[in-house]
């Protein structure tokens, strides 16, 4: 379901004895359990649940509701399901590990989720950020919004109302979710001329009637990069300044493209805002700032152990179902990944497998209610649809509604402690 338009081990689990409860809810009948029925399609509908216990503190539930294959034809419209929903319960006060984000060798590749999750050393992981795919066939991880790892900003939220980011700080475990916003600027030490940025580690568009003039008067972008983003950086008309860690300028150029080495950066410009950067730079150094802000507008101060990544819209609120009204295909049933929070401090993910007989999805309303069901006193909705993804131990436990599981941006994964 990714879109352009939209710009948390393993040895320690294996000692852990596996506690399997299955819970079979009869027509009209009630679960014996912390979490409710799901509330999709008709009443009578059969529900049955099995847990295991993967390491202390961290359970994965499996509920499957309604038991016949859906027709076909009726994916979209039938109320007898089935639904197969994977459940990842972390308690913060139970367990020793933590939950982060992550992604691949850089920032612009993709990787599946199996193998961020393999590749980290987590006991169990789901794909997160929303991302490029294929929009862009150079860059096809890049986050479309909000992208944190471990107090690396490394891709600013958009602006889009839609977006809604999910940050956690994986020394205290606490989980923030909202709208965030970010601003940006490059200025000179010396001279204080100044320029806003408009991206991180997001490549510039070149307005049309600047692609083959050497000076153009139409209004560009400012990007900044780091070596996190790929091999080089975006290449094409524009200018382009390289800093050393300080700050200080070590080449400009008047084409973007270069290899940056470990502790260099750079800021990109297109259009009119080519000459301009090359102007403020000069020959000096220059003060790059970056601020992260909430829905209340308090800075939101980046530091080691911070992760975040970004959804589509808040499906709960301090307990409320807040999901909006809407219509298309994002709105439809489709594959869903759910993260959030309990009024206890758990952290939960899910996924919701869709577009199959076997189970047909949920739209964002019955999503919505799902995570309502599960407990969730705060919650949003990640990156669904192909990219939905669940591993445990390097081992796929959902099925992807694609032929083959889908490469992704970035996961969020669960890395217990040694």
């Amino acid at each position: 379901m990714t879109s352009s338009s939209y710009r948390l081990g393993i040895t320690r689990a294996a000692a852990v004895t596996t506690a399997v409860m299955t819970v079979l809810v009869a027509p009209g009948g009630h679960a014996q359990a912390a979490d409710r029925t799901l509330p999709l399609g008709d009443g009578d509908l059969v529900e049955t649940r099995s847990s295991r216990a993967l390491a202390d503190g961290v359970t994965l539930t499996r509920i499957v509701r309604g038991t016949e294959p859906a027709p076909a034809d009726q994916i979209n419209t039938t109320t007898r399901g089935p639904w197969v929903v994977n459940v990842l319960t972390i308690d913060p006060r139970r367990t020793r590990g933590h939950l982060k984000a992550t992604y691949g060798p850089d920032l612009a590749r993709t990787e599946k989720t199996t193998d961020l999750v393999r590749s980290s050393g987590a006991l169990a992981g789901v794909n997160a950020s929303f991302f490029t795919f294929t929009a862009s066939v150079q860059y096809p991880g890049d986050p479309v919004g909000l992208g944190l790892y471990d107090g690396r900003l490394l891709s600013e939220p958009t602006a889009d109302p839609a977006e809604a980011d999910l940050v956690v700080d994986s020394r205290t475990d606490r989980v923030l979710m909202g709208k965030l916003s970010w601003s940006g600027s490059v200025t000179n030490r010396a001279t204080g001329a100044s320029l806003p940025l408009e991206y991180l580690n997001h490549p510039p568009v070149v307005p049309a009637a600047c692609a083959g003039t050497a000076e153009c008067t139409e209004p560009g972008d400012v990007s900044r990069f780091t070596p996190e983003f790929a091999e080089s950086t975006p290449a094409g008309a524009g200018a382009e300044v390289v800093l050393d860690r300080r700050g200080c300028v070590i080449r400009t150029s008047t084409t973007r493209g270069t290899a940056l080495a470990a502790g260099q950066t750079s800021v990109q410009a297109t259009g009119r805002e080519a000459s301009t950067l090359l102007q403020a730079a000069g020959e000096g150094c220059l003060k790059l700032t970056s601020t992260l802000t909430d829905e209340r507008g308090k800075t939101l101060q980046v530091r080691p152990g911070l992760s975040g990544v970004n959804g589509r819209y808040r499906l709960t609120a301090n307990g409320e179902i807040v999901v909006p009204p809407g219509s298309g295909s994002f709105f439809d049933r489709n594959p869903r990944t759910v993260a959030g929070t309990t009024r206890d401090g758990r952290i939960v993910l899910a996924t919701i497998d869709g577009r199959m007989t076997t189970s047909v999805g949920t739209t964002m309303d019955e999503t919505a209610a799902v995570a309502d069901a599960l407990g969730l006193h705060d919650a949003i909705n990640l990156d669904g649809g192909g990219s939905t993804a669940m591993s445990v131990q390097g081992t796929l436990v959902n099925q992807p509604s694609g032929t083959t599981e889908r490469p992704v941006g970035d996961a969020l994964i669960f890395k217990d402690a040694p």
